[in-house]
């Protein structure tokens, strides 16, 4: 088959992509995220009596858990296949990608299954902000001194 013909096959048949939508969808979907962290901690804050400080742990751990939960039940892949980076760019999509990577490998055991593959992508996203806060905390030292 020649070249041409091929790249017009291809071009037939590859999907189209509506970015302003994902765009759309993604903003309203993490708004609404974002909705549902601030009144975890409004209602943790009033119902345990601590500061929002103090009840924005609770939420996180609460956001956390639930985007496990809902990883391991299998349908948190099919919300994030509507809602975009809405849902991944939150803290859900951090536990997601932990959670999946290690059901992913949990047939080879909890050593050399789920221990050494659970930071596969996880891994990489903890070593940049890392690096990144060090390298920025350096930055503010030598601008701002001591």
């Amino acid at each position: 088959m020649e070249k041409v013909n091929y790249e017009k096959i291809v071009e037939k048949h590859k999907p189209t992509e509506t970015r302003g939508q994902n765009a759309f969808i993604a903003f309203v979907t993490g708004g609404i995220i974002g909705v549902i962290a601030q009144v975890l901690t409004e209602l943790y804050a009033s119902w345990f009596e601590i500061s929002t400080k103090d009840a924005s742990t609770f939420m996180l751990v609460t956001l956390i858990f639930l985007a496990c939960l809902f990883t391991a039940m299998g349908f948190f892949d099919k919300w994030v296949t509507f809602c975009k980076c809405g849902l991944i760019i939150p803290i859900t999509g951090f536990a997601h990608s932990m959670q999946s990577a290690g059901l992913e490998y949990k047939k080879e055991g909890p050593i050399f299954g789920i221990g050494s593959n659970v930071f596969k992508l996880a891994g990489s996203v903890i070593l940049y902000g890392v690096v990144s806060a060090w390298f920025f905390g350096l930055l503010r030292l030598i601008i701002m001194g001591g």
